[in-house]
């Protein structure tokens, strides 16, 4: 269900399990600012998840509240991710949901990173 991005942060939210060990995830990716980890239920060939490890929820909210050093920190962390699964050749796509009408379901900020097949248009047309 999609979630209100203007709450407060909600520490339960399986991202925050997931930076506290809580919960076990498969990680590609690790420094100071943020961790990646596979999608559990991909939706693309590649379809890898970043996050901050701040309580952040949602972009808004970290560019708002993150430091300098975080902001620039999960922006190279994102980069880096991407490089490293050898993404950037045939192209990738970033997805970061903000709030109900964009479908945020969790509410930690975290960042899409597909790629492995053509993408498509950005949005469906209705």
């Amino acid at each position: 269900m999609p979630i209100d991005a203007t709450l407060p942060y909600d520490d339960q939210n399986i991202f925050a399990k997931i930076l506290r060990g809580e919960i076990p995830s498969t990680r590609v990716y690790e420094d100071e600012w943020a961790i990646a980890f596979h999608d559990i239920a991909p939706q693309a060939p590649q379809h890898i998840l970043v996050i901050p490890r701040g309580a952040y929820v949602s972009w808004d909210d970290f560019s708002a509240r993150g430091s300098d050093a975080e902001i620039a920190g999960f922006v190279r962390a994102v980069g880096a991710v991407a490089r490293q699964a050898g993404m950037v050749a045939d192209g990738y796509r970033l997805l970061a949901n903000i709030g109900q009408d964009a479908g945020q379901v969790v509410p930690h900020l975290h960042v899409h990173v597909f790629a492995g097949q053509p993408l498509g248009p950005m949005l469906a047309r209705t």
